[in-house]
C-alpha cells in the first residue's frame, strides 16, 4: 500500500512549517530556522536560531531585530534546506519582500507572504512564480476591495494638504511606518514644494530606505521643529499609534487622514474618526488575488492572512482545490 506524501508546508503552532526542509516561514514563535518574507512585525519576530532572507530586506531586519544570525541570498538564488531547494522571489509588498519557492523532487510550492501587483517606486515588482500549490495571502480577499491608481490618490492627498493650508490647519496623514510611508512619500514627490514632516517612528524607517538607495523627497523630523511654530499647511506623516496621543497636541489645529486599503470602506474611516481616508494598499486587491492565482498555474491554493472564506469559495467554483490556513498574522504597524 502506497503511503501518502506529506504536504511541503504544514500549519504548526509555531507557524508555517516545511517538514522536508525542516524550516519555518515567518514563524510567530522561536524556531531553529526561519525563512522571512519581509520585515513587518507580524512576519519577522525575534528569537529565531537563524534568519534566511533576501539581501534587500537585511537592513530592515537589522533595524527592527538588531544583531541576529542572518543567512542572506539574492532574489532568485537557490539554496538548500534539508531535502528541499529554496529560492526567494520579489513580492512587491515593501522593500525586500519575498515569496518563498520550495522544490522537493517533482513538487513546487510557493508561499507568497504579503504581496501586491500595483506599481511601487520603492520596491521590486511582484514576480509570478509557477507552482503546483500556491499559499496566498488574502488580507483584502473580498470583491469590494479594488484599488484606484495610486498616482491619483497622491494627487488627492496633495489637494487635501492645499485645502488645509487655506483653512489654517496642519494635514496629519497616518500610515504604517514601514513600506506605506515610504511609498506615499515617493508617490507624492511630483506634488511637493516643501519638505514633508515626519514622526520619529517614520523618520527612522525613511532613513533605512534612503540607506538602501531608494530615492525619496526631502523630509524633516517634527522633533527638530522649533517649539510653538505654526504647522498650518504642513503635511505630516505619522504612524496610526500616534492618533489621539500627547504627540498630537503640538498641532493647535489639524485635520487627520489615513492612507490604507481599509479606507475603501467609508465605515472604517468613521469608526476610526479620521477626517479623510485615502485608499493606498501594499496588499493585492480582489482582482489581483484572483489573477495571481491563475497566473501561477497552481492546481491547489491555500489562503492565509485575512478574508479567506470568499476567495476559497471563488476558487473552488473555478475548479481549483482551495482551502485555508488560520495564521497569526495581523496589523503591520
Amino acid at each position: 500500500m502506497k503511503t501518502a506524501r506529506r504536504d511541503l508546508v504544514e500549519l504548526r503552532p509555531e507557524g508555517l512549517y516545511c517538514p522536508a526542509g525542516d524550516f519555518h516561514i515567518d514563524p510567530w514563535r522561536p524556531v531553529p530556522r526561519a525563512v522571512i518574507t519581509h520585515g513587518h512585525g507580524d512576519h519577522a519576530r525575534g528569537g529565531m536560531g537563524e534568519y534566511h532572507c533576501v539581501r534587500e530586506s537585511l537592513p530592515i531586519l537589522q533595524w527592527r531585530l538588531g544583531a541576529q544570525r542572518y543567512r542572506v541570498v539574492e532574489y532568485g538564488e537557490p539554496f538548500d534546506l534539508g531535502g528541499t531547494r529554496v529560492s526567494l522571489h520579489p513580492a512587491g509588498h515593501v522593500l525586500g519582500s519575498a515569496q518563498v519557492r520550495i522544490e522537493d523532487g517533482d513538487r513546487v510550492w510557493v508561499a507568497s507572504g504579503d504581496y501586491k501587483r500595483q506599481h511601487d517606486p520603492t520596491c521590486a515588482p511582484f514576480e509570478v512564480v509557477a507552482c503546483d500549490t500556491f499559499i496566498t495571502e488574502a488580507t483584502f480577499g473580498l470583491p469590494i476591495y479594488r484599488w484606484p491608481d495610486t498616482a491619483e490618490v497622491a494627487r488627492e492627498i496633495a489637494d487635501w494638504r492645499a485645502a488645509c493650508e487655506r483653512e489654517g490647519t496642519a494635514a496629519v496623514l497616518f500610515c504604517y511606518a514601514l513600506g506605506k510611508a515610504q511609498r506615499v512619500l515617493a508617490e507624492l514627490a511630483p506634488f511637493l514644494d516643501a519638505p514633508v514632516l515626519l514622526h520619529g517612528a517614520i523618520a527612522s524607517g525613511v532613513e533605512v530606505y534612503r540607506g538602501c538607495g531608494i530615492a525619496l523627497p526631502p523630509t524633516e523630523s517634527v522633533s527638530d521643529q522649533a517649539r510653538g511654530i505654526d504647522y498650518a499647511g504642513q503635511l505630516v506623516l505619522a504612524p496610526p499609534s500616534a492618533a489621539g496621543s500627547a504627540w498630537m497636541r503640538r498641532f493647535r489645529r489639524a485635520q487627520t487622514g489615513f492612507a490604507s486599503g481599509w479606507m475603501r470602506l467609508r465605515g472604517n474611516r468613521r469608526r476610526r474618526n479620521y477626517d479623510r481616508g485615502f485608499v493606498v494598499s501594499d496588499h493585492a486587491d480582489w482582482p489581483d488575488l484572483i489573477r495571481t492565482v491563475r497566473e501561477t498555474g497552481a492546481t491547489r491554493v491555500i489562503a492565509t492572512h485575512g478574508n479567506t472564506d470568499a476567495i476559497v469559495r471563488k476558487l473552488c467554483e473555478d475548479g481549483i482545490d482551495a482551502g485555508a490556513f488560520r495564521t497569526g498574522y495581523g496589523e503591520e504597524d
